[in-house]
């Protein structure tokens, strides 16, 4: 038996650190938040409950496996709770990071530093109760700006004009950067939110941007049947609030008021271009104004440097000399010009923002594939027991959550959630967490 660390338990992590159990290895998955799940915890969106249920009981299975031990609580990068360089001092036989893609992805603007200026992960963890994010001013006022026309952003506009208790937002303008053709969200996604677009405003703007449209062989008629299937239906107008799209636009400029706060949005005006079979865009000179006070940036995530890995064009390096570099699972250290032996990436740490849960269950197993071939002729390591890397991390003053921790956790919400007649119920600071399991255990002795 081998010891494998894991760095994440999200989705990729634990579903690695399932199949490297299975083959008969002690597998210690190390985790930055008290709860597990990853993005299946606190990106999927809040209402879907069944999912999120369905997918904790997939976790509990593989929690329920006895070598697999989990630490969470625990951050692994520089300045966390532990480094790298330190675990690689407990002679992990192999060391798989599924750290995901914890950085943020912004666009470099004039005035970006403004307040009311967001990235989309960081927002989504507000409104999921992912602490510290929970806690942190992530205030909206009447007119919000989405760059990004995927998924994501259609779960932000249904959060802003749905689900959000302060219901302060009036209208929602999505930027996006190409056209109506080119939308990523899934129509069985925008359904939630359909009621809410402006149609007039929309057929407007398919009006000022036909002629760009017209240019690469694209068909105004068709965007209904193509992308925006809500238009054929009959119109069920929102009581408040309002959806709109303004197409063929890239963010050049961000203006704040005086108090520092978003006013303002100045945008580039873009035209459509064939290149190589597909439909790209290129800027003009032509640029507008968005009054908005408050602005989301939901054009995906980038890897995070300070986990202490090899780092380049916002992403983890991974081998370039692989068999099939597409599906390259092994860290690389350019500098050094080889592969940092024993060690693995998978999910959205190898390949940020790619796909849901599903696509990072089938990363994890595959990388988990590639960790296990590895084991076959590594050497026995002689590693540190679980029992004395919780002891030595609570040395150093670590609150060390354990598998029966998350359990009591769970149990303590779903009392909460009853008193307060609620489906589901999440804390969302970290101290609280930690004294709801507190509490629960004491109430176990004592009863």
């Amino acid at each position: 038996m081998k010891t494998v660390f894991v760095a994440g338990a999200g989705p990729a992590g634990l579903f690695a650190a399932q199949k490297i159990a299975q083959a008969g290895h002690e597998v210690i998955v190390l985790n930055r938040d008290i709860k597990p799940g990853g993005l299946a915890e606190y990106g999927i969106y809040p209402t879907k409950d069944k999912m999120k249920t369905g997918l904790r009981k997939q976790f509990a299975k593989v929690f329920s496996l006895p070598n697999v031990h989990y630490f969470g609580h625990v951050s692994v990068r520089s300045g966390g709770d532990i480094t790298i360089p330190e675990l690689r001092e407990f002679s992990p036989s192999a060391m798989v990071f599924a750290v995901g893609a914890q950085g943020t992805k912004k666009l470099g603007l004039p005035g970006e530093d403004a307040r009311g200026v967001y990235a989309a992960k960081d927002f989504v963890y507000y409104y999921n109760q992912l602490p510290p994010y929970a806690s942190q001013d992530f205030s909206v006022g009447r007119r919000v700006a989405i760059v990004g026309m995927g998924n994501v952003m259609v779960d932000l506009v249904h959060w802003l004009l749905i689900d959000d208790p302060k219901k302060t937002v009036e209208e929602v303008i999505v930027v996006a950067r190409r056209g109506p053709f080119e939308a990523k969200f899934d129509a069985k996604e925008f359904v939630y939110v359909e009621k809410f677009l402006d149609r007039a405003a929309f057929q407007g703007e398919l009006k000022r941007i036909q002629p760009k449209l017209n240019a690469v062989g694209q068909d105004c008629a068709k965007v209904a049947d193509d992308t925006f299937p809500m238009l054929n239906k009959p119109v069920e107008q929102a009581e408040r609030g309002k959806l709109q799209f303004r197409f063929l636009c890239s963010p050049q400029s961000i203006h704040a008021d005086a108090s520092g706060r978003i006013n303002r949005l100045t945008v580039t005006e873009n035209v459509l271009v064939e290149r190589e079979g597909s439909i790209g865009c290129k800027a003009t000179d032509l640029t507008a104004d968005l009054e908005v006070d408050t602005m989301i940036f939901a054009i995906g995530d980038t890897a995070d440097p300070s986990v202490g890995l090899p780092w380049r064009n916002d992403s983890y390096v991974t081998n370039p000399h692989a068999a099939d570099p597409h599906a390259s699972y092994e860290i690389f250290d350019p500098q050094a010009g080889q592969i940092v032996e024993g060690a693995y990436a998978v999910g959205w740490a190898r390949k940020a923002s790619e796909g849901l849960v599903g696509i990072a269950r089938h990363d994890g197993e595959v990388g988990a594939g590639e960790v296990l071939k590895y084991l076959e002729a590594a050497p026995e390591r002689g590693s540190i027991s679980p029992r004395e890397l919780a002891a030595r991390l609570e040395r150093r003053g670590v609150r060390v959550v354990s598998k029966s921790d998350v359990e009591l956790l769970a149990s303590a919400e779903e009392l909460e959630a009853k008193a307060r007649g609620l489906s589901w119920f999440k804390f969302s600071q970290n101290e609280k967490m930690l004294a709801a399991i507190e509490k629960q255990k004491s109430q176990g002795a004592a009863v």
